[in-house]
């Protein structure tokens, strides 16, 4: 007891708080080898066949039973959209990796290629993302800001390093990547946009004396 018999606020705190079990959000080991396996499985299905592929067919093709889709995802909608956050976190994500583990230009020339292939699965998916109920723009509005911060401060990084000079908006490099995706016909979209991302690197290097 407190003062006056009040009750000590920090000691009822650390009692409730180890009489609680474990939020419930947080998976056992296997429940998120799981998700991260219906994730995986999707990403190639929805890809492959679009809105068309069968949840029976995906959780089949991950090991587990449809039961536990339904669990980590109650809908299609909920899995699509998962499955496109999780690539887009696997995108922002490596900025920072590759700022460790990298030279500052080979860190953004790398972030860019993988930009690349990140355009790649979002056109993959475009049948599975048209399919969202109410579309896809709040999705993509969501992941924007991280894909922004993610290019801002591997370009940062590279201008305070001297690697590159000032010479464009972050964003501007990828809407120019974006649009040679969005723009270019056929298969082969990915090698011009591959070439772009080296020529956009030569174009900011600094001058030689």
């Amino acid at each position: 007891m407190g003062i006056g018999g009040a009750a000590d606020p920090a000691k009822a705190e650390t009692q409730s708080g180890a009489d609680q079990p474990e939020p419930a959000k947080t998976l056992r080991a296997d429940a998120a080898r799981n998700r991260q396996k219906l994730v995986d499985v999707a990403r190639e299905a929805f890809a492959d066949k679009g809105a068309a592929t069968s949840l029976e067919e995906i959780a089949r093709s991950a090991g587990v039973g449809i039961g536990t889709l339904y669990r980590h995802f109650p809908t299609r909608d909920a899995l699509i959209e998962e499955v496109y956050r999780s690539a887009s976190q696997q995108l922002t994500t490596a900025a920072a990796t590759l700022m460790a583990e990298r030279a500052p230009a080979d860190a953004l020339r790398e972030w860019l290629l993988l930009f690349v292939d990140h355009m790649a699965t979002k056109k993959l998916m475009a049948d599975a993302l048209a399919s969202l109920v109410g579309g896809p723009g709040a999705l993509y509005a969501s992941s924007g800001g991280a894909v922004t911060t993610a290019i801002t401060t591997l370009m940062q990084h590279a201008e305070q390093s001297g690697a590159i000079r000032v010479a464009m908006d972050p964003l501007d490099l990828l809407r120019a990547i974006a649009g040679v995706a969005n723009n270019v016909p056929g298969s082969h979209w990915e090698e011009s946009a591959r070439r772009l991302v080296d020529i956009l690197m030569a174009g900011m290097r600094p001058e030689r004396s």
